[in-house]
């Protein structure tokens, strides 16, 4: 186990930084490889050449996504740069894992369709979204009552990926289970407020308005559906749902659907970018609505709109 004290000031540097707790998940995870790696010994104590094995054994003999071997180099230069003190110098050329080109799985709107008639509750409202909107799960499930604007049919999606704001559509068929949906979700508010249960808030932002942890606007669109007590002062709050809810519940509607393909839950947002594009919108918009900063993320779904090889015509058949 690794030594605490370098966790903990790990994760304050990246609470400090305003990191997605995703991302300081991952980070942590990866110190504690590196550590276990080298036999628990602490990082003070490594350096350059000891982090270059590490990544090399990844690359190598475990095969990681070259994604994954990137993360791991991105947690362990924040380690030594902003824990440490010690920024790491040239580690030379590394064995890198291979960046493979891999075409996003779709689902045809009749498989989508399936899928969805195979899901109830919560992870279906939250599926329709995903596919309706072209949100990323952890977006959806972050999502607030106030993110939710049903006069202008707009989903308000806070601090994404890359910490930025971004506005896409709610669809029209969601609207009637999404409403009755939070519905049943303000009731859930109301016992919390009688209880004393409150919101998690970003940042500092129950300091700064401390009313907010009770305000039925803040109040998670999908909320957990257990409090969670705050370590230190034992206060009792409410998150959101977690995702591994809606993945499990996706998992077993794609099988249930009879659909051979690999698809998750990100597939729902793979979808609505190359439908969208199907129908003929320009992609600038739909680069747009997915919030991506480079073009070239969202040239990917040009690959596979049937406009390839399957959708030239063969001169064989013009004979």
């Amino acid at each position: 186990m690794p030594p605490s004290p370098l966790l903990a000031a790990l994760r304050e540097k990246l609470r400090a930084g305003h990191y997605s707790p995703r991302t300081e998940q991952a980070y942590v995870g990866w110190i504690k490889r590196f550590i276990g790696y080298h036999r628990t010994t602490h990082p003070n104590r490594m350096g350059e050449a000891e982090v270059v094995a590490f990544l090399t054994d990844l690359a190598v003999r475990r095969r990681v996504a070259a994604s994954t071997q990137n993360q791991a180099l991105a947690a362990l230069l924040f380690l030594y740069q902003s824990v440490l003190g010690r920024p790491l110098a040239d580690l030379g050329v590394l064995p890198r894992a291979r960046e493979g080109h891999r075409l996003p799985v779709v689902l045809t709107p009749e498989e989508v369709s399936r899928i969805l008639g195979r899901l109830v509750g919560v992870p279906r409202v939250v599926a329709m979204v995903l596919y309706g909107g072209g949100l990323r799960l952890s977006e959806a499930m972050a999502l607030r009552v106030k993110d939710v604007d049903f006069g202008r049919g707009e989903i308000v999606v806070r601090r994404g990926k890359g910490k930025k704001d971004r506005v896409t559509m709610l669809p029209q068929a969601v609207v009637p289970e999404l409403r009755r949906h939070l519905a049943v979700v303000q009731a859930g508010w109301r016992r919390d407020v009688a209880e004393g249960v409150g919101i998690a808030l970003p940042d500092a932002y129950g300091v700064k308005h401390p009313g907010a942890a009770r305000e039925w606007a803040w109040y998670w669109v999908f909320p957990a559906t257990r409090p969670t007590l705050l370590r230190g002062t034992g206060a009792r709050v409410r998150w959101h749902q977690d995702v591994s809810v809606v993945q499990r519940a996706v998992k077993v509607a794609v099988g249930g659907a009879g659909v051979a393909k690999k698809a998750s839950c990100h597939t729902f947002r793979h979808s609505f970018a190359t439908h969208l594009l199907e129908q003929g919108y320009d992609i600038r918009t739909v680069q747009e609505l997915l919030g991506h900063r480079d073009l070239s993320t969202t040239m990917m779904y040009t690959h596979v709109l049937g406009r390839g090889a399957g959708g030239v015509r063969s001169p064989l058949d013009r004979l």
